[in-house]
């Protein structure tokens, strides 16, 4: 995190706003805080240039025909847990990988959009990367919350 300033109250509020809408102007922003649409503009900017606020958009997977979600987790010998997750990241397949504790090394998550595209992906792609000792996979059932949201955002603690 940046010093450059100290997070508060109020872009906490802004935060808040953009978390619901990420589509709602400075303007529609300011008005709902009590503020002017500069000072909403100026935070933003602050954030931002200090890394402590990213807005991105999101595209739900589902639309797409992505409707098969699995997590996958691999277990690794004779490499680096790091490395082989590097190597696994650049799939299409997979859009999240983490080094975890545990049984496994590495935590993968994948989409598909047919359940037939998880043999080969595993027998053939994935089996190719170095260092795999092995994977287990475990089909998403139903879907109970997905968030995008890094955590609650507390002014307190960000000073």
């Amino acid at each position: 995190m940046n010093d450059m300033f100290a997070f508060d109250e109020t872009d906490r509020k802004i935060v808040e706003q953009l978390r619901r809408n990420g589509r709602a102007t400075n303007q529609q922003i300011a008005e709902s805080l009590n503020l002017i649409a500069s000072t909403v503009s100026t935070r933003i900017r602050r954030m931002e240039e200090a890394g402590m606020l990213r807005v991105v958009a999101v595209s739900d997977f589902a639309v797409h025909g992505y409707h098969i979600l699995i997590h996958l987790a691999v277990q690794v010998s004779g490499r680096p847990a790091l490395e082989v997750a590097e190597d696994l990241a650049v799939f299409p397949e997979v859009f999240a990988a983490h080094l975890v504790t545990g049984s496994y090394e590495i935590s993968l998550l994948l989409t598909l959009r047919d359940i037939d595209e998880l043999p080969p992906l595993i027998t053939g792609t994935f089996a190719k990367v170095p260092g795999i000792k092995s994977m287990t996979p475990a089909v998403g059932l139903d879907i109970v919350r997905y968030a995008l949201d890094t955590g609650p955002v507390d002014s307190r603690s960000a000073a």
